[in-house]
């Protein structure tokens, strides 16, 4: 499976469950430090937005990562940042292109296919993440998660990671088990979170 078909899973699956909170959810707590579940959405509907712009080539604009809020129907303002980047994704050559991503680089573009796999790996952790505070099953088939492993494996660890707008937290130790508690070990989520 190539990595458009793998983020479109994990994009999928993320739209599925925030589309199951209802309104007295939006201030539950998530495993993302300090965010409640709006503030998660909006994050993931931002990134989206800055994705996709990146895939058209124009990630450079600082304005396309500015943070978005989702206004008074937080999931169908997902849902049209979903389908914007899931658009720009599946343009015929987009994983061909460089990818400007000034979060993670101001000095260099990334190879399509690379930055589709940074935006995998968030997707994968967060529909996880949305999940959990929902106190619902994740449901991403096993290939899918047995391909983000070796993604979140080559996630830099380090000091970076403890400065609070880090994108993970420290790895924890590995977790026992299938591959979806060793992903979110690996980039700092107990998979035990309440």
């Amino acid at each position: 499976m190539d990595i458009i078909e793998l983020d479109r899973i994990a994009v999928l699956e993320s739209v599925r469950l925030v589309d199951r909170a209802g309104p007295g959810d939006w201030d539950r707590p998530t495993p993302c430090d300090r965010w409640a579940l709006r503030r998660l959405v909006e994050h993931m509907g931002t990134q989206h937005l800055g994705f996709a712009a990146a895939a058209r080539g124009e990630g450079a604009d600082a304005a396309a990562w500015a943070h978005q809020a989702a206004g008074d129907d937080p999931a169908a303002w997902y849902r049209g940042t979903a389908r914007t980047l899931l658009d720009a994704f599946g343009r015929p050559g987009a994983s061909e292109r460089r990818f400007a991503l000034p979060e993670i680089s101001a000095e260099t573009t990334f190879p399509g296919a690379t930055a589709m796999g940074f935006h995998f790996i968030d997707y994968v952790v967060h529909s996880w993440d949305v999940a959990a505070a929902l106190g619902l099953p994740l449901a991403l088939p096993d290939d899918v998660v047995e391909a983000a492993l070796p993604v979140a494996l080559r996630v830099p660890d380090g000091p970076a990671r403890e400065r609070p707008d880090a994108s993970f937290r420290p790895a924890l130790p590995m977790a026992e088990g299938g591959p979806l508690p060793r992903v979110l070990a690996a980039l700092g989520r107990s998979p035990d979170w309440r």
